[in-house]
């Protein structure tokens, strides 16, 4: 197979693809010859960057914006995503919300947890269901594939707040991952996958103490890159996965659960 054609004539969706991992997976997918859909929460400067690096990898692209809160939008959102090209074959649920930066990093526990839940858990869970429920009625020679993303630490745990919060949101979303898998099949095939400490924007101006934690929790001893994510989705949304459902991938480096001693 020529991998870079690979998803020629299949339609893929990215939520949250304004930047970071979601912008990387989409123009992966392009690059693999994937048409896609683009989303945020605005048409923001970010989401047009992000869309025009997908069309320069030769691929057709379109945008959709929606506040995944706002849960009354979802049916909306989904018609209009599906009728940019008339079909969906690959969904990547990769939106979720931001309470460690910006305004959001100054809210009480309770209103970050509910947010959380409205923008992560119900928003996935829901565009997993109609837009899963639409992919199986496609007439496909291939099988159509829904993939979350989670977080590798949801395993294992981490404690405060951050800890707390994401483990909650991201372990309801990596669970309902195997749910969805057993709901869809045959026809679809759903999948998560848990990145560790991958360095997106907050990664990049983040203290040297997390820095060296990222490095020292993994076996490969550095950070993660968006590129290590998109690499497995890309995999995963391929024919090359078709006999792989109802698992969670971690994308992390090997977990480096003991600490060597100095």
């Amino acid at each position: 197979m020529n991998n870079a054609s690979e998803l020629n004539g299949r339609v893929a969706l990215v939520t949250g693809s304004s930047r970071g991992i979601g912008a990387e997976i989409a123009k992966r997918l392009g690059s693999l010859g994937a048409d896609v859909v683009l989303h945020g929460r605005s048409v923001s400067p970010h989401l047009q960057n992000s869309l025009e690096a997908v069309v320069q990898t030769g691929a057709a692209a379109k945008l959709v914006s929606a506040d995944f809160v706002e849960s009354d939008c979802l049916d909306e959102f989904v018609q209009s995503a599906w009728d940019q090209f008339g079909q969906i074959d690959i969904l990547i649920n990769n939106a979720g919300g931001d309470v460690l930066t910006g305004e959001a990093s100054n809210w009480d526990f309770e209103t970050k947890l509910e947010y959380l839940i409205k923008a992560d858990v119900i928003s996935t869970l829901r565009l997993s269901r109609m837009i899963g429920a639409r992919m199986r009625k496609l007439n496909n020679e291939f099988t159509s594939s829904i993939i979350n993303i989670g977080w590798d630490q949801a395993f294992q745990g981490m404690a405060q707040d951050s800890g707390e919060l994401f483990a909650t949101t991201k372990g309801a979303i990596m669970s309902m991952t195997l749910s969805l898998a057993q709901s869809l099949a045959p026809q679809v095939r759903v999948n998560c996958v848990a990145p560790g400490w991958i360095q997106t924007d907050w990664g990049k101006q983040a203290s040297s103490n997390w820095s060296d934690r990222a490095r020292n929790e993994s076996l490969m001893n550095r950070w993660g890159q968006p590129e290590d994510v998109a690499n497995a989705v890309a995999f995963l949304a391929s024919e090359r996965a078709s006999f792989i459902s109802g698992q969670i991938i971690r994308v992390n480096g090997g977990f480096k659960y003991f600490k060597e001693d100095n």
